[in-house]
């Protein structure tokens, strides 16, 4: 339904951005980041479903298929959709898991041992960034979505008078 749509969006920004907050408490030096990182994410979501909604789509996820080629490969397959999100998800859980401690010891080279957490965060850093640059594109694309549909209002009604 429409509105599982958009109580499932509302609960995954919401839980993000209270995570976000956690973190840049947990590591102020980087609170700008994790700022911009929930700003991004609401951002872009909303937009991107606001303008769906608005066009009058089925679900957030059903892209016209001539558009951007990386949101359609996101949406078209489950599994890329799949390791973009949890990728990123399992990045932000490990940034949380290290401010706490290493995690078991996986990897020992020159004296030094690597954790578990550390390393599962080195594994999806590009995976997060990714993730990243494809709320940007969600944002940019939602954008100029609504205001192809602003300037067709407009020219409807300036049709019409």
């Amino acid at each position: 339904t429409k509105f599982g749509a958009m109580f499932d969006m509302l609960v995954d920004r919401c839980s993000t951005m209270c995570l976000c907050f956690v973190l840049a408490m947990f590591y102020p030096k980087w609170a700008l980041f994790f700022q911009l990182w929930a700003a991004i994410d609401v951002a872009s979501h909303w937009l991107h479903l606001h303008a769906a909604t608005v066009k009058g789509s089925e679900s957030h996820k059903k892209i016209d298929l001539s558009g951007n080629p990386i949101l359609r490969l996101y949406y078209t397959s489950r599994k890329v959709l799949f390791t973009m999100c949890a990728g990123n998800e399992l990045w932000f859980s490990m940034i949380y898991m290290l401010h706490f401690g290493e995690g078991p010891a996986v990897l020992t080279f020159g004296g030094y041992a690597m954790g578990l957490w550390r390393l599962i965060l080195y594994v999806v850093t590009p995976i997060m960034v990714a993730k990243q640059i494809i709320s940007l594109i969600h944002l940019y694309t939602a954008a100029l979505d609504m205001a192809a549909i602003d300037e067709a209002e407009r020219a409807s009604k300036a049709k019409n008078t």
